[in-house]
């Protein structure tokens, strides 16, 4: 897929691995759309990146299947089209499973994993008739459980079912389905600061990097599921 003419929307792209995901389309051709719960946060971060030839800034929770549907006519009637969808929208709660709190797991699976469904239904139609891809990241943590990691894992661990089994059922549909599984990236997640002691992990604009060099590969091959780590430790 060149990036002629091409529409990305990717939820969850005011910061973080979303963010990096856009500006790397951005620059390298594509035109892209991105999403968050508060729009100025997502039309100033749209700002920072380009003009509106070049990216726009939606609202839209993902948990809302509603918001998820208007956002895919608002980027059709805005580009003209779409062709790539990118669940990136996540959030993490962690504590053992005692105490974790029952808003605490609804939040993580409406957003993390439900989030995704609605995601990809509301894009499908425009990624059949394009010939489209849909990525979703999940995490190392939708493959490897940790001790207060309950409704994290059971809500990543599901996102990455979700996506191979919707590999599947889209493969011969012409859509190209992609789970990505970082490791620990350089991001704000769960209310983090991006500091120096982060310079070994995986930065956003590596993830963007990937995104990128996935959607120029040959229509026919498909990498269902990448695993990426940070080459070191600490």
């Amino acid at each position: 897929m060149t990036a002629s003419n091409k529409v990305v929307y990717i939820t969850g792209g005011t910061k973080g691995i979303g963010f990096g995901v856009a500006k790397a389309l951005v620059d390298s051709g594509y035109r892209v759309a991105i999403s968050g719960r508060n729009l100025d946060d997502a039309q100033t971060a749209a700002l920072s990146i380009g003009g509106e030839d070049q990216i726009i800034g939606l609202r839209s929770d993902v948990r809302v299947a509603l918001d998820d549907m208007e956002a895919v006519q608002t980027i059709v009637q805005h580009f003209g089209q779409l062709d790539v969808v990118i669940a990136n929208a996540g959030l993490g709660k962690f504590a053992p499973v005692d105490e974790l709190s029952i808003e605490d797991w609804n939040a993580m699976i409406d957003t993390n994993l439900t989030g995704v469904f609605y995601t990809l239904k509301a894009g499908l139609p425009e990624l059949i008739k394009n010939k489209g891809y849909f990525m979703s990241i999940a995490s190392l943590a939708g493959i490897n459980f940790f001790a207060g990691g309950s409704g994290y894992n059971a809500s990543k661990f599901g996102v990455v079912g979700f996506t191979q089994a919707a590999m599947l059922d889209l493969r011969d549909k012409d859509v190209k389905v992609t789970v990505i599984l970082p490791g620990s990236v350089t991001s704000h997640f769960n209310g983090h600061v991006p500091n120096e002691e982060d310079s070994w992990k995986i930065q956003p604009e590596d993830v963007g990097q990937l995104v990128v060099d996935l959607l120029k590969m040959n229509r026919n091959v498909l990498p269902s599921k990448i695993e990426i780590r940070p080459t070191k430790t600490k």
